[in-house]
């Protein structure tokens, strides 16, 4: 498979990106820190796994963009407007709602600080589990059909 900065990425990769992002161990390294050099190195080497073959500048360009993404369509729904859709964004809503919130509150003396809160977790972590192996499953089944 062709590897280039300018390569798009196919369902099937961004498919295969979502599953090892939804692991628990990779979601829970991913939050609260900047210097992901060596996270996204591993995710690659994952990926190269599953017969994607993609660098780790890659991986994070695409991780940043897709959660950038569905930011955006999630405060447009938030604010009223169901028009703005995104492909995958079930999938990245499974993954992002358990991203703790930084949530401003105002004490008494009018001062704001910024603490952090879970997100309701709407679906079971068996659902999102399931759903990566569904994935792995499918790309597997894929890569024997070529």
């Amino acid at each position: 498979m062709e590897s280039g900065a300018g390569k798009h990425w196919t369902e099937e990769e961004v498919k295969a990106l979502l599953s090892i992002w939804s692991e628990k161990n990779i979601r829970k390294q991913l939050h609260g820190t900047l210097r992901n050099k060596g996270i996204f190195i591993y995710i690659a080497k994952r990926l190269q796994e599953l017969g994607v073959c993609r660098d780790w500048k890659q991986c994070r360009a695409k991780y940043k963009n897709l959660k950038y993404e569905f930011r955006t369509v999630k405060y447009a729904h938030n604010s009223g407007d169901a028009t703005k859709t995104m492909k995958f964004f079930h999938d990245l809503d499974a993954i992002l709602q358990y991203e703790p919130v930084t949530q401003l509150t105002e004490d008494n003396n009018g001062r704001c600080s910024a603490t952090e809160r879970q997100l309701n977790i709407s679906t079971s972590t068996e659902n999102t589990e399931g759903k990566r192996l569904i994935s792995l499953l499918f790309l597997s089944l894929h890569k024997k059909t070529q």
